[in-house]
């Protein structure tokens, strides 16, 4: 079949989202002005550049209480900083709980129930016993088209690594299981991994 998106694609749900997986997922959490924290997961989210490292992850809808944008982007644009958590197959309820439609004044750590702890270089929380967690400080934020489509682009300042999930110096996904997006209402995890060299290796 073929479809344009502005007609239409007649099937029960929209494919889009199940045609770009697996999807890594960015478990952004911030820290507003007023101490407020706040977690949320994003599955528009993946890494762009190695020097220096960044990372980039969308929103795609707003709320009445941020004035149209996300608590995430919406805190990031005040404070500048934000932290990415990556996350493993065991935190996969917990991850499910933070996307709850909360109000800017809830904490999505307190609502799912997980232990913070404090980043090193921002101000900002972190989730305990994740695997890695990416310190960020933003460098560009975009507006796409759209209603409420946002891009926030950070560079990452600081990296916490869980050592349970090293292997001889490798940090190794076999251990943590990363959970990934996949479409509709699906996720898949990471349970196995291959190698392959490069031509020019």
């Amino acid at each position: 079949m073929f479809y344009r998106p502005e007609d239409g694609h007649g099937l029960p749900h929209n494919p889009f989202n199940a045609l770009i997986t697996p999807r890594p997922i960015g478990w952004i959490s911030t820290r507003d002005k007023q101490g407020c924290d706040n977690l949320a997961p994003y599955s528009f989210f993946n890494g762009v550049a190695y020097e220096p490292p960044q990372v980039m992850f969308a929103t795609t809808s707003g709320k009445p209480d941020r004035d149209g944008m996300k608590d995430s982007a919406s805190i990031i644009q005040e404070t500048g900083v934000f932290c990415v958590n990556v996350v493993g197959f065991e935190m996969r309820d917990a991850m499910n709980a933070t996307s709850a439609a909360l109000t800017a004044d809830e904490d999505e750590f307190l609502h799912a129930g997980l232990e913070k702890l404090d980043c090193t270089g921002i101000n900002v929380p972190r989730v305990a016993n994740a695997p890695a967690a990416l310190e960020c400080k933003m460098t560009k934020m975009v507006q796409l088209p759209g209603e409420a489509n946002t891009v926030v682009f950070g560079e990452v300042i600081g990296v916490h690594l869980n050592d349970d999930c090293m292997t001889d110096g490798i940090f190794d996904a076999t251990k943590y299981q990363p959970l990934a997006r996949m479409g509709y209402r699906d996720y898949a995890k990471v349970e196995e991994v291959f190698t392959l060299k490069r031509p020019d290796d």
